[in-house]
């Protein structure tokens, strides 16, 4: 495959390697189920609401390793040995406006002196000016307060042009890449200035991207000043984003492994989604396409479908499953075949030579037990719908008032579904076909007539679809319907600039991942993410190891957040301004093996992962630089915080998720990816995660491969089955729960992935190759008009221009009877 060579990559085998692949027997099988089981039914409804980012003090703290934390004292240092002999004893709050920027600017020509240690020495006064002049403040909220005001007054004096320029330099520093490629050990103070300049920069586009109600009008223009001025070329003509992203291949390619990653991926990730717009902005922006191009609404806001959706309860685990048993029987049954039972559900997967004798045991205890939102589901029984009986009364009145009527989504229909279905109805009753036609229903008899008319109601159609359209129009008629008019949206100039070396940024991306994903294990050969987090003597006592060990893990959950917002955001933004621009990213993710790196990714348990404590409230900013610090011991770092699950770690799954769903969806060979790397036993742990958005995306990617799993799988996984039929829209003519014949088609994954990449490179070419309409333009047959035009000449050429006409002209043979023949 295209660039797969030089991709890191887990490969099947890995895939199975926390046990799918050898089942514990006897009493190791107990002991897994039990904490399998008292993990489940200790998972309480987590309560999680998804959105661009986490809450502003979390998003800054964030930035800071807590090795870095020696650092505050040093930028405050630094900030007053200078300001001291400005200000003449007073506080950087106490003085005026004028006052403040007149005091920027003597800092702003400081950072243009040729000595690098006072030019860091300025840039450190200028983070604590950023940071809130925290020293001068009593509570968090004052530090945040005027970490906002002085930002904007950075901004406006001009400080991010020059720190930009800075950073390039830095970048462009062969003897620190150099000298940092030879150490054996890099740390923290090897990436001194590059973690300020960007620590400035992070802290100035994060504060002013998010809005506040009391926002200053002025306040509001510079905001959306800073946001066209990051999203337009003006930085070497060329977007900021793509300086970071250089950042990024330069440190994948080990060219500069003291590059601070972590800061780099966040200041990515946040320029990313300041300039383009989030999830709401996204919504918006799809409404307004859909008005443009005169489609239909939107049947309804997913954002709110989602919000409003509750958790179900994770298919029964067999210890709960022999615990109730045990209760009703007394003991009297053996254990046996209720294990078996395990395999049936948990397990099944895992073994495809399973018996197809065993029964699905699922009783009324499980029933109550595990059901989606205490309702008993009719298919839970057998395969054959049954009555469903009256639901117990599983909880008070009060909770069963705003319990969602219905299916939460409207269901869909393509305009190829409906095609299809016609094809299939014709061939049926009269013999023939009429192509694309579904109109005419001549001859068809009256509940075929029905049925159009319901799929007719339901039909939707993309956006995508219409661009789709329009681009095969465009090849076909190119002189006809002449040069298409692009919009210079932020995200069509970040397309341009990124396809030169697209694949090189999507590789590097994923091998970020891969470094930083749990499930990884170390190799020699891997790319050291920990350069900015590692400190220059290494911890000598059991306290600072284990500080250390929970600043790591930190440090690789959040490169795991921000690379997985950004994928998730890039996709999201390049699908809605051209299908295609769209295709071209998610091929690339596939051919360096994305969805493989995803299920590793998920092969974990995870639980533990989105409950990980790797946090130390106390040492995080802004509460550090105002409070007293506590003596800290091993007993405190190892309870940790108080929160019910790490808000990240949930964040990072859900984005992984929608990425796995975006590009399988629709790409039958990529879905029989799903069902070759065995995905469906990883995808239903995940089920454990009581959080409703979590569960639907496992559950979309679970229903695309149902029909290719098998009945036994179906049959034993009723719970499951019942679960999409619950959450994940409809496709009115879609079988997935009872695949027949479909099952069995063959899939080239060549063929299908190349039919694709021949429509994206044609549409790049169309649309952004200049050179490409040489053969449509209008030649110039006037003899005195081509003889009149000016050439530029060399200048040397009339030096040797007799040569030349000697070589070029009078020593070459014409044949002039060439010229009467056919061609």
């Amino acid at each position: 495959m295209m660039q797969a060579e030089d991709m890191e990559v887990p490969i099947i085998n890995n895939l199975n390697d926390n046990g799918d692949r050898q089942r514990p027997k006897g009493k190791d099988v107990f002991k897994d189920q039990q904490k399998e089981s008292e993990s489940s039914m200790e998972s309480p409804n987590l309560e999680f609401e998804y959105g661009d980012t986490d809450t502003l003090t979390a998003e800054l703290s964030e930035l800071y390793s807590y090795t870095e934390e020696p650092e505050f004292a040093l930028n405050r240092d630094y900030f007053e040995e200078d300001f001291r002999s400005h200000a003449r004893g007073r506080r950087w709050i106490e003085l005026t406006v004028e006052e403040q920027r007149a005091y920027v600017m003597k800092l702003l020509d400081a950072l243009e002196v040729t000595d690098r240690d006072k030019r860091l020495k300025v840039a450190r006064a200028i983070l604590y000016l950023a940071q809130g002049v925290f020293d001068e403040c009593d509570t968090e909220v004052d530090v945040l307060h005027w970490s906002r005001h002085n930002v904007f007054l950075l901004y406006d004096m001009g400080i991010f042009t020059a720190l930009l320029e800075l950073l390039s330099m830095e970048i462009d520093n062969n003897q620190a890449c150099s000298s940092a490629v030879r150490k054996p050990a890099i740390s923290l103070a090897d990436s001194t200035e590059l973690r300020v300049l960007l620590s400035i920069m992070y802290l100035m586009v994060e504060t002013i991207r998010v809005q506040t109600e009391d926002d200053r009008p002025e306040w509001r223009a510079a905001r959306e000043a800073f946001k066209n001025e990051l999203g337009s070329p003006l930085y070497n003509g060329e977007p900021f984003a793509l300086l970071l992203f250089t950042m990024v291949t330069k440190f994948c390619s080990m060219n500069a492994p003291h590059f601070p990653m972590k800061k780099v991926l966040l200041l990515l990730w946040k320029t990313i989604l300041f300039t383009l717009g989030g999830f709401e902005e996204l919504q918006e922006m799809k409404v307004r396409g859909r008005e443009r191009l005169n489609l239909p609404p939107l049947p309804e806001d997913s954002i709110k479908v989602v919000r409003a959706m509750r958790a179900a309860s994770p298919p029964a685990s067999a210890m709960e499953l022999i615990e109730q048993q045990q209760q009703q029987k007394r003991g009297r049954r053996s254990r046996r075949p209720l294990v078996k039972q395990d395999s049936l559900d948990t397990y099944n997967e895992r073994d495809p030579f399973k018996n197809d004798d065993a029964r699905d045991e699922e009783e009324d205890p499980e029933d109550t037990d595990s059901g989606i939102e205490g309702e008993v589901d009719p298919l839970d029984r057998d395969v054959i719908i049954q009555p469903p009986p009256p639901p117990p009364p599983l909880r008070p009145p009060t909770e069963r008032v705003n319990f969602p009527k219905g299916l939460p989504w409207a269901p869909k229909v393509r305009e190829k579904d409906i095609e299809h279905f016609l094809e299939t109805s014709r061939n049926k009753f009269i013999g023939f076909t009429l192509g694309n036609d579904i109109d005419t229903l001549v001859g068809l008899p009256r509940p075929i007539h029905e049925s159009v008319k319901t799929l007719k109601q339901h039909k939707y159609v993309s956006i995508a679809e219409v661009q789709i359209k329009r681009e095969e129009e465009l090849q076909q008629c190119p002189l006809t319907l002449g040069e298409e008019e692009v919009e210079e949206t932020p995200t069509e100039m970040l397309y341009l600039g990124m396809l030169p070396n697209l694949s090189q940024y999507v590789i590097a991306l994923l091998k970020l991942l891969l470094a930083a994903a749990p499930t990884s294990k170390a190799k020699t050969d891997s790319i050291n993410i920990l350069a900015d987090v590692l400190p220059e003597e290494m911890p000598i006592t059991v306290l600072q190891s284990m500080k250390l060990g929970i600043d790591v893990n930190r440090h690789k959950e959040i490169i795991v957040k921000a690379i997985s917002a950004l994928l998730l955001l890039l996709l999201k933004h390049f699908k809605l301004n051209h299908i295609y621009q769209f295709e071209i990213v998610s091929q690339h993710l596939v051919f360096a093996n994305c969805i493989p790196l995803i299920l590793k990714f998920f092969n974990q348990n995870i639980m533990s992962y989105i409950s990980a404590k790797n946090s130390i409230c106390v040492l995080d900013f802004p509460h550090c630089v105002v409070h007293e610090m506590p003596e800290l011991t091993a007993e405190s770092l190892e309870a940790g915080d108080n929160n019910q699950f790490c808000w990240r770690n949930l964040f990072s799954c859900i984005n992984l998720l929608r990425i796995l769903n975006k590009l399988t969806k629709w790409k039958h060979s990529r879905t029989m990816m799903l069902v070759v790397f065995k995905s469906a036993p990883i995808l239903k742990r995940a089920l454990k995660v009581k959080q409703a958005m979590m569960q639907l995306y496992v559950l979309k990617l679970l229903k695309i491969q149902t029909k290719y799993l098998g009945r036994q799988w179906r049959k034993s996984n009723m719970k499951t089955m019942s679960a999409i039929y619950q959450k994940v829209r409809h496709r009115l003519n879609d079988d997935w729960a009872y695949g027949n014949d479909i099952d069995a088609r063959p899939w080239d994954f060549q063929a299908e992935e190349c039919a694709l990449r021949e429509s994206i490179e044609k549409f790049n070419s169309r649309r952004y190759d200049k050179n490409r309409n040489g053969d449509f333009t209008p030649v110039d047959n006037c003899l005195q008009s081509v003889l009149g035009q000016r050439v530029e000449l060399p200048e040397d050429f009339h030096y040797s221009y007799e040569m030349w006409l000697e070589r070029e002209v009078f020593s070459q043979p014409i044949q002039w009877e060439g010229l009467l023949q056919n061609p």
